[in-house]
């Protein structure tokens, strides 16, 4: 488990991540890369939420071998070169996905549950997208967009419940609760769907550059807060947090890097 919060505002996409990773052992290591530049020099990143890797390879490790591949540099595969004038994020999420899910997570004889953020500018686009791929168990579906250019505001995933209660006011299990106060689903349902404006008003914010690092900041730290006071959560939420921004001329740039801050502490 994890949090990844991603922001899209008219000049781009900002990521923010814990870096708390954690392994079938049951290890947690507080020390992951959770976001990537899969192509230095262009305006393409993801963030990964799950497994923390397949069988021995962590997923920061395999996103960078992936890395190496779109830039040209593995020789066995000159086809995944990227071409900085044509190439578009729908492709870099097909490619992916081969990657982790048909070459790596096919050969791993273990089950891999992990989520990947793909943010970023196709080439010569104006705005930025927002893609996902999953690898469920056996099954991978194709990759999805889950915010096209004309689409903008805040996602998060991992870790909901913090940040379901923050902004929407109302915790994942709600219906359930509803449910034992005598409403039905359905109703329960109803509440959260016509209550969900209101909460969000008042959670909303100016799309300011300058500022939404700052945000993101602050709610990934409420996650990591809100995980360790937890009587009952397993606490898979943590360390340093890494922040990025993607642009459309400045491309990927840190605000925060993980591995910097641990270096410090």
């Amino acid at each position: 488990m994890t949090v990844l919060v991603s922001v899209k505002i008219n000049d781009g996409v900002v990521m923010a991540a814990d870096s708390a990773s954690s392994f079938e052992s049951g290890m947690v290591y507080q020390n992951a890369d959770k976001i990537v530049n899969l192509m230095e020099g262009l305006p393409i990143g993801a963030m990964a939420t799950g497994a923390g890797g397949i069988g021995n390879e962590s997923i920061d490790t395999l996103t960078k071998d992936l890395r190496r591949r779109f830039s040209g540099a593995d020789a066995k595969h000159p086809d995944w070169a990227l071409d900085p004038v044509t190439y578009t994020l729908r492709d870099v999420a097909i490619r992916l996905r081969s990657f982790l899910f048909e070459e790596k997570g096919k050969a791993y004889s273990g089950s891999v549950w992990t989520r990947v953020r793909i943010c970023g500018y196709s080439a010569g686009r104006p705005l930025a997208e927002v893609w996902e791929v999953l690898l469920m168990g056996s099954d991978s579906p194709a990759p999805t967009q889950v915010q096209g250019e004309q689409e903008f505001g805040i996602r998060w995933d991992g870790e909901y419940e913090a940040l379901s209660r923050l902004i929407f006011g109302l915790g994942t299990k709600f219906e359930e609760a509803a449910a034992k106060g005598g409403l039905s689903r359905e109703q329960a349902a109803d509440v959260r769907r016509s209550s969900r404006p209101s909460f969000l008003s008042s959670c909303l914010w100016k799309p300011c550059r300058s500022k939404t690092p700052s945000i993101l900041r602050f709610l990934v730290e409420a996650t990591i807060n809100f995980v360790k006071f937890s009587v009952a959560r397993p606490k898979t939420v943590g360390g340093p947090i890494g922040i990025a921004a993607i642009t459309k001329h400045e491309g990927f740039r840190w605000f925060q890097r993980p591995r910097e801050l641990a270096r410090q502490i």
